[in-house]
Formats: C-alpha cells, structure tokens, sequence
C-alpha cells in the first residue's frame, strides 16, 4: 500500500471511530454489565469489528475476521491488540445483549444532534416536523415470525420491524424500537414524547384514536390518511378558495372520527381533506387537528414522509442488512444497531465537509478506503488534490498534507 507524503499516523477507519466518545461505550458496557465474563473481546472492540464488518460490507464471519488479519499490523490504530476468532466473535453476537448497542447509538446521535440539523431549513414547519414509519428486515421464520397470511408455495420468511422516528431538519433516527414483523404497528407511537407544538405525520398503519385525543391534549399537531372503513360524521364544510382549488383542494370540512352509535369507541374532532394529484390521476384522503393550516399545506406535510422512505433506502443500499453474521435474534438486532452507528457517523462526516458529496458516493469512498492512511476530512474536501510521494506534482504545492 502506498502511504501518502505527510500521512496523518492513522487510517480512515481510526479517524471515523475517534469521532465515538470513548467515555459512551465505557459508561454503556457498565450500565449493561456486557465486559462481564470478556477477558479479551470487551465491548469497543465488539463495536470495531462490527463497524469494520459493516463498512466493508462483508456477509460472513469468516470475512471479517479474514480481513481484520490482513491489516493485522494496524489493529492498534483502531484501540485493538488482536484480531477476534471466529468462535470468539460469534459467542460475543450470541450473548452479548444488544442493549449496548442501542445506548450508544442513542449517545452518539444526543452528541452530534445539533451538528445534524439542516441549517437551510427555514420553515417553522419543517423545524418541528417528525415523520413515523417502519421497514421490515426479511429473515428466517425460525428467528422472528413474520406478519400476514402464508403463501401458497409456503416459503414464507420470518423478519424484523424497525420502527422509526426521524426530525425532518436532521434526516436520522432519533428513535428507533424493533420488533417482530408480526407486532402491529400502532403500539410504538405510545413511546414517543414529543414537545408541544410538534407536527407529526405518519401513515395509516399507525391508527389510534385514544392516541390521536392524547395528543389533542397535549397541544401536538398530527397528520396522516384515513382509512377507508373508518367510519365519520361530517359537521361542517370549510371554505376552498381559488388558489386551494388551483393547488387540487377538492374539500375541507371539519369531521368527527369513530361511530356515533358505540359509547366504548373514542371519538376524535378532525379535518378532512380531499386532494386530487392531477400527475397520478388520483384522489387522496388527508386527516389532521390542525385547525390553522391551509389545507394544502396539511397535503405537504404529509408528502414530507418519503423522507423517511428514502432513509430506508439509503440504509439497504448502503449497507449489508440481507446476510447477517449470526442466526439469532440478538446477533441480528447486534447488527442492525451497528449499521444505524455507521449510517450516523457518515451522515456527521456529511454535515462536516465543505465539499457536496451524495451519501452513497461518500459511503464507497470510505468502503474503498477504510484502512488507507489519508487525512479523512481534507481527502473528501479535496481528492483531486491528492499527491502520492515522488510524484512529479508534488514540488508544485499540490499536496493535501
């Protein structure tokens, strides 16, 4: 491997873990007791080898460790004084509680949360705005029971629900449950707590009448679609101006949720919103308790919620979630926390840089060179400027270092 003139002592992936507290990983190994038992593999060098395995998109055991002994000689940049066995670092993704995992993850993000936020955001809205949603990992059905009916050819695939909740300034979790594909969706927005005057916005699987009065109490805005057996009284039409109709505002009109003739079912005062997409001839039926917003803004907000669809596709995409380094459910949440740790430090090189770079682009860079000793942040600020040693432009100022 060529080193580069004036290299900086430690390879890109040492520079990405020193952006980790080690305060974080120390006070959660504690809080959860998970170096009890470790002589050796204590949990940082856990969470390297995980984010090494991670970074390097590897889907085997045998991949990670194969390559960790490749830079073998370089281990002690990354905190490491050797290189885990297989049988060793597949125990630790068996027993180790994945608790840990998610405590630092939840560190890291409260550290670098203010650094997330898009200073470009100038709406109110969109400052206050949290979108729900989940993704479902597909595994075996030996590890976790998947949701709906079983198909005719009878393969049918456990899987993982990931449970989201994301701040549209800040494009990352900033809360996350996981449960089986089979759990309902509903129960996880009972976990939330939200600052007065929020507007959250999700889809219909998260219907919740009891929750949608709670949250009338406590002065949050929602917004999301009806369902279409949810049964209503309309009692009174609001006013459509031009400008609304021109927009595809078909109607508004104040509505109350849940049958008048069951004393048990909660009701709930709403707004109705008929919108018709001219683009993809269709009709779409929008509810909310906000009484102050045009009614074509409540069609925006809710539109705002493929941000959270395109953060699901950035994490597949990028990242290796269809095979896992282990066949149980702890070894398999080990990892998905893992790459949600990967996803947020390469989302806080983003917010770093001077220099405009797509996530994906910024994720091979660093994939292609993990353990290359290159300055990380002046390399991706300027990478055209890098000169190799003896190379006949290095007299002529061009070098990053």
């Amino acid at each position: 491997m060529n080193k580069i003139a004036k290299f900086p002592g430690q390879p890109i992936f040492s520079q990405l873990l020193s952006l980790i507290n080690p305060t974080i990983v120390s006070k959660q190994a504690r809080k959860h007791k998970t170096d009890h038992y470790y002589k050796k593999f204590k949990t940082k060098d856990h969470l390297v080898t995980m984010l090494y395995g991670v970074y390097h998109k590897c889907s085997s055991l045998r991949e990670v460790i194969t390559g960790m002994q490749v830079c073998n000689s370089k281990l002690n940049h990354l905190g490491l004084t050797y290189s885990p066995r297989r049988s060793t670092f597949s125990e630790a993704n068996a027993k180790r509680s994945s608790e840990v995992f998610e405590g630092i993850y939840n560190d890291i993000y409260k550290q670098y949360s203010p650094d997330l936020s898009d200073s470009h955001i100038k709406k109110k809205i969109d400052s206050k705005l949290y979108i729900v949603d989940s993704t479902t990992i597909k595994l075996f059905k030996e590890v976790l029971k998947n949701a709906g009916r079983n198909p005719a050819d009878g393969k049918r695939k456990g899987g993982i629900k990931v449970h989201t909740m994301i701040k549209a300034k800040e494009d990352v979790p900033c809360l996350i449950k996981m449960t089986a594909a089979a759990k309902h969706d509903a129960p996880f927005v009972k976990n939330l707590n939200l600052p007065k005057g929020s507007i959250i916005v999700f889809d219909k699987a998260y219907n919740d009448y009891k929750q949608y009065k709670l949250w009338d109490e406590q002065g949050i805005y929602w917004v999301t679609r009806i369902k279409k057996n949810a049964v209503y009284e309309v009692i009174s039409d609001n006013e459509v101006n031009a400008y609304q109709k021109s927009k595809g505002i078909k109607s508004d009109q104040n509505i109350i949720l849940g049958h008048t003739s069951h004393k048990q079912v909660t009701r709930v005062e709403a707004r109705l919103i008929r919108y018709y997409d001219e683009e993809k001839d269709c009709e779409y039926l929008y509810i909310t308790n906000s009484k102050k917003l045009a009614a074509f803004t409540i069609v925006q907000i809710y539109q705002k919620r493929w941000q959270i669809e395109t953060l699901f596709k950035r994490i597949k995409q990028n990242f290796p979630l269809d095979n896992f380094l282990g066949d149980n459910e702890n070894a398999i949440r080990i990892q998905i926390w893992s790459v949600l740790i990967a996803d947020l430090l390469i989302k806080v090189i983003q917010s770093k840089l001077k220099r405009k770079w797509s996530f994906s682009n910024l994720s091979s860079m660093i994939r292609i060179h993990l353990m290359s000793y290159v300055g990380l942040f002046k390399f991706l600020n300027n990478p055209e400027g890098l000169v190799l040693p003896n190379s006949p432009i290095q007299n002529k100022g061009s070098t990053l270092f």
